[in-house]
């Protein structure tokens, strides 16, 4: 990246970060101070516009990973696989936010931290993947082969995604079906605006979060490629210092 890349890339850090502190700062007053209080479940239905954003952006995460490495083992393009690496690495963190937000508004609401319903199934197995993600790129050895057999289960893991939205409609459940819908939209104005606002702000956080990440990716390839150019150097004077002692 050269200087004037790097700049405009600073420049638009600089904006997304505060576009991210505002809509997050906007959204929390909306969510615990604007929104009325749910008649049946208290003010525990609050946690609503926190989970359900994260739910959200942690599908959007895996989505990410799924078109990157797509596209990494068509184009067998590096950045691709930066780009998987970052927003895995978010997503992986944002389920595990999603099951704990879940397993705090469950427990009053259903008297238990968690149970084997089928959307909280899934949801455990789709960490699993994307933590079995990161193991097979740190057992897999070389980086391409480490790239494309990550890219791989990239791929398949996503499959879970559809199976977990769609879990609350295939199967019996405790989980609320979606309250929102093209058809029906079983809350009042207030509250479908607060979940707006949520949703834009933990949108633009996974923005942010994704672009930091692809960043550090990027300086975390340079120095292994450093490191490789050097200790070849190195290799080829020890082969040359020998030649030379042997003449």
């Amino acid at each position: 990246m050269n200087e004037r890349s790097g700049g405009v890339g600073h420049s638009w850090g600089t904006i997304l970060g505060v576009l991210t502190a505002l809509t997050m700062a906007v959204s929390i007053y909306l969510a615990f101070i604007y929104a009325p209080t749910e008649a049946v479940q208290g003010n525990a239905q609050r946690i609503f516009y926190i989970h359900v954003p994260i739910a959200w952006t942690a599908y959007l995460a895996f989505f990410v990973v799924f078109v990157a490495s797509i596209a990494y083992l068509w184009k067998r393009d590096v950045v691709w696989d930066q780009l998987a690496r970052a927003s895995a690495e978010i997503g992986l963190v944002l389920t595990t936010l999603t099951l704990i937000t879940g397993s705090l508004w469950g427990r009053p609401i259903w008297g238990t931290w968690w149970t084997w319903d089928a959307r909280l199934t899934t949801t455990l197995i789709l960490w699993f993947m994307y933590l079995g993600y990161f193991m097979l790129r740190s057992y897999a050895g070389e980086r391409e082969r480490a790239a494309r057999f990550s890219a791989v289960l990239g791929i398949v893991a996503f499959i879970d995604v559809p199976i977990n939205y769609l879990s609350v409609q295939w199967w019996r459940t405790l989980h609320p079906s979606p309250v929102i819908s093209p058809d029906n939209v079983a809350m009042p104005g207030s509250m479908v605006l607060t979940l707006m606002v949520s949703l834009l702000a933990f949108t633009l956080l996974y923005a942010l979060l994704l672009y930091q990440k692809w960043v550090v990716e990027r300086a975390k390839d340079r120095v292994v490629d450093y490191q490789l150019a050097r200790h070849e150097r190195h290799a080829q004077q020890q082969v040359q210092a020998g030649a030379r002692a042997n003449v």
